[in-house]
């Protein structure tokens, strides 16, 4: 009896003793969860920013560029998620993901048992909301240290989520491949639609992918991949998220993935989306870190399809050379910026020649001296002597001797419409002299241009503009007289679609209508072969590629080349020249006038052949161009053009004495027309320490 009753008192002791082990097991555990529980919750909710890329949209929404490492992510809400995209998630990753705290004990006890049999730690147990925490704080290295960390800000997020929160966090941060993160970036990479219009297979397909996503891809593997997909519709079926009868009819349908190329984000027009982030980091509170960080959807008014063709000419013409080019498309309408091209090749420079650099624009100014002389009473039929000729200035202690193109003159009088059509500079220097030539600054002024000196090389664009604001300049004559800055973006949203910036500058109206269309209609025969006489038009090797009325102007110096040219729908201006001082041959100065007319019959092929709008207070007269009086059966085959309602000729080519009535004095003829009006002019506001220079000054047009 004696030893039974020791081994129970034994027994009892070891019992006792194991208990008491236990209860301090979980006592220590208790209050290890306690403290574990009170440190997560002091730490407060972890941060759950991370670094979405930027997008930029061309006007079509075609996605044009991204920032951020050329990472393609979207956040979306769970209402912007076809239902079963997380039920597919759910069934397949973490079935228990609505009852438990971010970790399930069985399945990491499970996790554990078999990494041991296997001896590695390749078996994971994690849950969704260990997945999300990785994906925001963690590498995914397989490491216990690594699993420590995860489970602490799995017990943050969810102490401070709530399960949706946390379900949608991860559906917008987890990796489908393919530089694909989220479910709505994924949704547009495979099926071409959002994650709002995804079908049942759809959803089981992508939700596959995750656990592998090279290896569960349908673009690199479709039977792996699809066999995952019938695995997932199981799953869903065994949980009650759908029928078994769903779930085998989803198996059958065919899915239709986009084609991969199609997909694939162009990294398109540079330099246009360096400029749309420097206007964005100029007019809101966004620096150049954030704006390419913050998920911004950027949409642009770029046109992929005139922007991409831009860039294919630029390929084409460009000689294998150091020549620059700079070209701008404006839609005058609405002065949205079509295309943008800053340079011949952005990864060897990224300087916008476009937007950063300052040339002298040659004749493409003259349009504006002209505008001015019509404002100032003069007409398409007015007349001045083509000649050689020198002229003093600054009380006759300078001297300016422009020249033509070759040394090219009428030696005649020609009128204004010829002038502007042969590009004759004689003549555009006598107009600016004659007028004031502090008109040519105002006007230049009121369509964005200068500042500019009073100077009579002025007339012969002496003075350097950007390409983008002398392109710009000239959507005036094209819509009315109506200036607009030029637009680049329509609207940027943030991550939640709140409108964060949109460009609307205000239109106004710097120019008269009338006098706009009146040149416009002489800037027209600068691709009419029909006026050559002594020279010929300077559009004339362009002129039978053009199928809309056109209207432009084209300007050289020793070192730049330009061509501008406009219909109603578009503006295009081209520079082409040399970043350092270099003067470009006759054969290089031709490449902006081809790639000008390229990209404008090429943009207008599709669109209506719309004559300018004609204004109150113009007229039409059927005229001569090279006297300058109405045609007859003596002077056929006339010019119709347009004048300021009461300006037209009245007399006609059968009176020579009326013509000469029309035509200037000889300038040697004592006390003749320029002793009369040209008065000499000082150059006021100019710097008398720099005279004109003849070299910089020269105007050529090559043909």
């Amino acid at each position: 009896m004696i030893p039974a009753t020791r081994n129970k008192r034994k027994r009892f002791k070891r019992t006792r003793l194991l208990f008491r082990f236990i209860l301090l097991l979980f006592m220590a555990f208790t209050l290890g969860l306690i403290v574990l529980l009170s440190y997560t919750r002091m730490q407060g909710p972890p941060p759950i920013d991370f670094a979405l890329p930027t997008q930029y949209l061309a006007s079509d929404g075609t996605i044009i560029g991204n920032d951020e490492d050329g990472q393609n992510r979207f956040t979306i809400t769970l209402d912007d998620m076809a239902p079963y995209i997380p039920q597919a998630t759910i069934a397949i990753e973490d079935r228990k993901f609505y009852s438990h705290y971010g970790f399930d004990l069985k399945r990491i006890g499970g996790a554990v048992l078999a990494n041991i049999q296997s001896g590695n730690k390749a078996q994971g147990a994690s849950t969704i909301t260990q997945q999300y925490a990785r994906n925001l704080y963690l590498s995914h290295d397989k490491t216990y240290m690594r699993k420590w960390n995860e489970l602490l800000y799995s017990l943050r997020l969810e102490m401070n989520f709530s399960k949706d929160e946390i379900l949608t966090g991860y559906l917008n941060t987890i990796y489908y491949g393919h530089g694909a993160y989220g479910i709505e970036a994924a949704s547009q990479l495979f099926f071409g639609k959002s994650a709002k219009d995804v079908t049942l297979a759809e959803a089981a397909m992508l939700s596959g992918i995750p656990k592998g996503p090279s290896y569960y891809s349908p673009r690199n593997d479709l039977p792996r991949a699809k066999a995952r997909q019938e695995l997932i519709l199981d799953s869903m079926a065994s949980v009650g998220f759908i029928t078994q009868a769903e779930a085998d009819e989803a198996k059958k349908e065919q899915l239709a993935f986009v084609d991969q190329a199609a997909t694939e984000a162009q990294e398109i027009a540079p330099y246009y989306q360096d400029h749309v982030k420097a206007l964005i980091n100029q007019q809101t509170d966004f620096d150049e870190d954030r704006i390419g960080t913050s998920g911004l959807k950027i949409e642009t008014t770029l046109d992929p399809a005139i922007q991409a063709k831009a860039e294919e000419l630029v390929d084409t013409h460009m000689p294998d050379s150091e020549l620059q080019v700079g070209l701008v498309a404006i839609d005058p309408r609405n002065g949205e910026v079509k295309a943008l091209v800053g340079g011949k090749d952005y990864e060897a420079s990224a300087f916008n020649r476009a937007t950063q650099a300052k040339r002298n624009p040659g004749s493409t100014l003259k349009p504006f001296l002209y505008y001015a002389a019509l404002e100032s009473g003069f007409t398409p039929m007015s007349t001045f002597l083509s000649e050689a000729t020198a002229f003093s200035y600054d009380d006759g202690r300078e001297e300016y001797a422009p020249r033509n193109f070759n040394n090219v003159y009428a030696d005649d009088y020609i009128t204004m419409l010829e002038a502007v059509a042969y590009s004759d500079n004689i003549y555009a220097v006598k107009t600016h002299l004659s007028i004031g030539t502090s008109e040519l600054v105002s006007v230049g002024e009121n369509v964005g241009l200068g500042p500019f000196t009073e100077r009579p090389s002025l007339a012969l664009g002496a003075q350097p503009v950007s390409i983008i604001d002398l392109t710009n300049a000239y959507s005036p004559l094209a819509n009315g007289g109506k200036q607009i800055e030029p637009i680049f973006i329509r609207s940027v949203t943030d991550t939640n679609g709140t409108l964060v910036y949109e460009q609307k500058p205000p239109v106004r109206q710097v120019l008269h209508e009338d006098t706009a269309y009146v040149l416009t209609h002489m800037m027209q025969g600068v691709f009419e072969p029909a006026l050559n006489s002594y020279t010929s038009v300077t559009g004339g090797s362009v002129a039978k590629q053009l199928t809309h009325p056109t209207a432009g102007k084209s300007g050289s110096t020793p070192r730049d080349s330009w061509m501008v040219g406009y219909t109603p729908q578009l503006v295009i201006g081209v520079w082409t020249g040399y970043d350092k001082d270099k003067e470009i041959n006759q054969t290089e100065s031709q490449v902006a006038k081809r790639i000008w007319a390229d990209l404008m019959e090429f943009s207008m092929k599709d669109e209506l052949k719309l004559p300018f709008k004609k204004p109150a207070g113009v007229e039409y007269a059927t005229i001569d161009p090279h006297t300058g009086l109405l045609a007859n059966d003596a002077c056929p085959g006339g010019r119709q053009t347009a004048f300021l309602q009461g300006t037209a000729p009245i007399q006609s080519c059968s009176s020579p004495e009326a013509a000469e009535e029309l035509q200037e004095e000889p300038e040697e003829k004592k006390d003749g027309f320029f002793k009369r009006f040209f008065k000499w002019f000082s150059i006021e506001d100019g710097d008398p320490s720099q005279p004109d220079v003849l070299e910089e000054d020269e105007e050529f047009e090559l043909e």
